[in-house]
């Protein structure tokens, strides 16, 4: 890429648009294991939660950006052999490309600075819990917390051990990495197995880096997926320590791999990756996840968008403003809505609770290209048709752009 002192908002929009790889070329048939790998060589990781609404949040990004696909491809990237992703912390709960996974085993090494306090109580207070359970993966698995609780043993002085202890006991084996997900069941429950029956030798094979080296290749890794940055948001793609990612950061610039810009209305120093590329244009309608590592941090978001979003699961029904499970609708380099969605399997509809504008978006022009990504999204998931939106000001324009 040229090199730039500056950039402008729309610049920085499209630098990052290009690195998170919206401006790819969509596949000319059927998506594939390379076009997945193409996703991810970008992205590294793709964050999992278990809201259900619409689709499980792993398999939003591969639609954002190479759209309809079959999930079971990236089920079998994730959980047959070879494996191709992992699932560990990276940003929260991840699948992880895994020739990455020596770079989190200094995040193993420091379990006990990071895992839940239940967790590391349950350590100190019943180490002979956790070696039994971790017995049990070793001659049972894989399997699930579920599967084992029953037969945690138990003592007449003792209150025993019920099932929130046996899986956190899982977990902190989980984050220490001396077990590892080697599936998930229909109900999303992780099923567990050591990590030489899962993850490919060559992987296990490679030697531990220094921390340092891993925190100057994750922080690396960051500033390629986001092409430009600030210090915060690349610390945070794969939550690394501060002091940590900022000796990186420093160390990345001293070495050419980033350099500072200047952006409008930035306040922090903004990186940009050396090999970031500056499209004239982004050419997309698709809609994003709140999961998508697009929009992970929302200050960036803002910054970039103009765009102030929040997730509002958690939020009280009567304070949401927007509604329960809200995507941005991306057109070209903008948000241009914003639509609340919940996949109505059971009647086959993709329900439409409220749609949204975002200020300066045309609504006519907004809704027929939200129209078309609705009935692609609804096509999907398997859904045989789209339900006029109940409420927000962009219902009106939409439900007529849906009926056409």
């Amino acid at each position: 890429m040229t090199t730039f002192e500056s950039l402008s908002v729309v610049q920085a929009r499209r630098v990052t648009l290009a690195a998170q790889g919206f401006n790819d070329a969509k596949p000319g048939g059927a998506a594939d294991l390379r076009h997945l790998r193409r996703v991810l060589r970008r992205l590294h990781l793709i964050q999992m939660d278990s809201v259900n609404v619409l689709q499980r949040a792993h398999f939003m990004p591969l639609y954002s950006r190479l759209g309809p696909y079959e999930p079971a491809l990236l089920e079998r990237a994730a959980y047959r052999k070879p494996r191709e992703l992992f699932e560990f912390w990276g940003h929260e709960a991840s699948l992880i490309r895994a020739d990455l996974q020596p770079l989190f085993r200094w995040r193993m090494a420091r379990a006990a600075e990071f895992a839940w306090g239940n967790m590391r109580r349950i350590v100190a207070e019943q180490p002979d819990l956790v070696e039994w359970v971790l017995d049990e993966v070793r001659e049972r698995g894989p399997i699930t917390a579920a599967e084992i609780e029953h037969d945690a043993p138990r003592t007449k002085d003792h209150w025993g051990w019920n099932w929130s202890v046996v899986k956190q006991a899982l977990e902190w084996l989980f984050y220490t990495g001396r077990v590892t997900a080697a599936e998930r069941t229909t109900s999303f429950a992780r099923r567990y197995d050591l990590p030489e029956r899962v993850l490919p030798a060559a992987v296990l094979d490679v030697p531990t880096p220094a921390p340092a080296d891993a925190f100057r290749e994750l922080t690396e890794l960051s500033a390629r997926a986001l092409g430009v940055a600030a210090e915060p948001e690349l610390r945070d793609y794969f939550r690394l320590p501060a002091k940590e990612c900022k000796v990186a950061v420093a160390e990345l610039v001293e070495e050419g791999v980033l350099q500072p810009v200047a952006i409008p209305g930035w306040k922090p120093v903004a990186y940009l990756h050396r090999d970031a590329r500056l499209p004239r244009r982004i050419d997309v309608a698709t809609l994003v996840s709140p999961f998508d590592p697009l929009i992970w941090q929302r200050d960036r978001t803002e910054r970039l968008f103009g765009m102030t979003y929040r997730i509002e699961i958690y939020v009280p029904k009567p304070r949401r403003q927007y509604g329960y499970y809200v995507l941005p609708f991306l057109l070209g380099d903008r948000f241009v809505a914003r639509v609340d969605l919940k996949a109505e399997r059971r009647g086959g509809v993709l329900e439409v609770p409220a749609a949204w504008r975002e200020p300066g978006a045309d609504p006519e022009e907004t809704a027929q290209a939200l129209a078309a990504e609705l009935h692609r999204l609804a096509g999907w998931l398997g859904l045989r048709a789209v339900a006029p939106p109940v409420a927000g000001d962009l219902a009106g324009p939409l439900a007529e752009a849906l009926k056409r």
